[in-house]
């Protein structure tokens, strides 16, 4: 099984900045990719960066210029640095794993962290 352990959640105000961190333990075979998601009260879980094991990253539109994306892959830990954050960033985070397994990915979720972007 594995674990992700997630930290860095606050409240903040607009403007401001935050950083997110994700650690990964337990039996962890080939990450294939590391990312966050957020979901915001009454909407549906979306993407918001992502990073291949080959330090390919991926981001939403609405994030892009804002948030960067790294990994510290000795540590298996993810981290995202929020700048410039907006009241609709405001949403529950979550930190996402795919671990390869010969052919099969399996994916997995921490418990996720509330960021409020509120003056």
């Amino acid at each position: 099984q594995v674990e992700l352990v997630e930290s860095g959640g606050g409240l903040v105000q607009p403007g401001g900045s935050l950083r997110l961190s994700c650690a990964a333990s337990g039996n962890i075979f080939s990450i294939r990719a590391m990312g966050w998601y957020r979901q915001a009260p009454g909407k549906q879980r979306e993407l918001v960066a992502t990073e291949s094991k080959g330090g390919i990253s991926n981001y939403a539109d609405s994030v892009k210029g804002r948030f960067t994306i790294s990994r510290d892959n000795a540590k298996n830990t993810v981290y995202l640095q929020m700048n410039s954050l907006k009241p609709e960033d405001t949403a529950v985070y979550y930190c996402n794993l795919e671990d390869l397994i010969i052919t099969t990915t399996y994916t997995y979720w921490g418990q996720g962290t509330q960021v409020t972007v509120s003056s």
